[in-house]
């Protein structure tokens, strides 16, 4: 089996203009995020090994921020989670596979998480 490395960033939220339902259009839904990209592995890693030889952890952070288009309203969860991912097979020719997850908090009546998980291998 070959070496993979997985980075992840977890359980933040972001506010993205998403919905179907009128009384969800127009106005940012808060969304939690957890995202994980398996990269292509160094050889080793050493303990002066530069970020170059991995991947800046707050990239994964930024595709689910300010890399989603200002002004744009996603339908659907899955289509945010499209784009995540497009942007980060776009970032890093490295990242091999992307696994978004997205819990809609707005819609949560007892701590209950909905939401869906997308995973997407480099095509």
């Amino acid at each position: 089996m070959a070496d993979s490395l997985i980075l992840e960033v977890a359980d933040f939220e972001q506010d993205v203009l998403t919905g179907i339902y009128s009384e969800e259009t127009g106005k940012p839904q808060p969304l939690r995020f957890s995202i994980a990209v398996r990269l292509t592995p160094a050889d080793r890693y050493a303990p002066d090994t530069p970020l170059g030889a991995s991947k800046n952890y707050m990239d994964l952070k930024f595709a689910a921020s300010e890399a989603l288009p200002k002004g744009v309203h996603f339908k659907l969860i899955e289509a945010v989670a499209d784009h995540i991912c497009e942007t980060l097979f776009l970032q890093d020719a490295r990242v091999e596979a992307v696994t978004v997850k997205i819990v809609k908090l707005a819609i949560s009546e007892a701590g209950e998480r909905i939401g869906m998980t997308l995973s997407r291998e480099r095509r």
